[in-house]
């Protein structure tokens, strides 16, 4: 089965030279494709992916021109994807793209890879990310009724056939709730594995910098998880 693996980026051109080289090591001799979503970047991130898509023909690209979410530049990519399996993983070198390939053996061992979720769940990080992430699950699984851990952890992959069913996914960070949730609400089994999560090489966060962004961060998906709660009880 192809697989194509969608990397949003912002303003991530010094990490695209070495995430690029990373997946040619960790999917060497394998049909994988990687859809580098250039997400409205204001830096030379479209002349240096355009640089080196001549040197791995395993990658294409798109370009948004508007960055209006971190969802939309996902959404976007997976919408030129070409695989059956299909996934997202971040571009600022935090995981491992071989986490990948951990992944995909889950696909081969299921009986069907229509009915299965992969996604990652993350260690090494900060007690204060650690508490944040416990507090966001908690109040998720108690919303949605339905045991969630880690929501925003990658790598995430599925079959096309899921994706196609996906109604009004929101275009910002609350694209990793939709997905995970749709998967448990359609009976998807769901697969975790454990995946490194390291500091940033390159950049800052665009969103976990301080407690206001946390909080910005917190009030948009609450406001979601509210929404999306209303529309599932309909």
């Amino acid at each position: 089965m192809k697989v194509s693996l969608v990397i949003p980026c912002y303003n991530e051109s010094k990490s695209l030279p070495e995430l690029l080289k990373s997946c040619q090591n960790a999917f060497q001799d394998k049909d994988i494709e990687v859809v580098i979503v250039d997400n409205g970047s204001t830096d030379n991130t479209q002349e240096v992916i355009a640089n080196l898509l001549k040197k791995y023909p395993f990658a294409t690209s798109i370009r948004v021109e508007n960055n209006i979410g971190y969802g939309n530049g996902i959404l976007q990519g997976l919408r030129s994807a070409s695989g059956e399996i299909l996934g997202w993983t971040h571009a600022d070198l935090q995981t491992d793209p071989d986490d990948v390939n951990r992944g995909l053996v889950l696909f081969e061992k299921a009986k069907d890879p229509k009915k299965i979720f992969i996604k990652g769940k993350r260690y090494g990080r900060s007690f204060f990310d650690v508490f944040f992430t416990v507090g966001m699950a908690l109040f998720e699984s108690l919303l949605m009724q339905t045991r969630m851990w880690d929501i925003n952890a990658q790598p995430t992959l599925f079959h096309k056939s899921f994706f196609s069913s996906w109604v009004e996914p929101p275009h910002d960070f609350s694209l990793d709730l939709f997905a995970y949730f749709m998967a448990k609400k359609k009976g998807l089994i769901v697969s975790r594995f454990s995946v490194l999560f390291s500091d940033r090489v390159h950049g800052v966060s665009s969103w976990n910098i301080s407690w206001s962004d946390k909080y910005k961060f917190i009030k948009r998906t609450l406001q979601y998880s509210f929404l999306l709660n209303k529309k599932i009880k309909k």
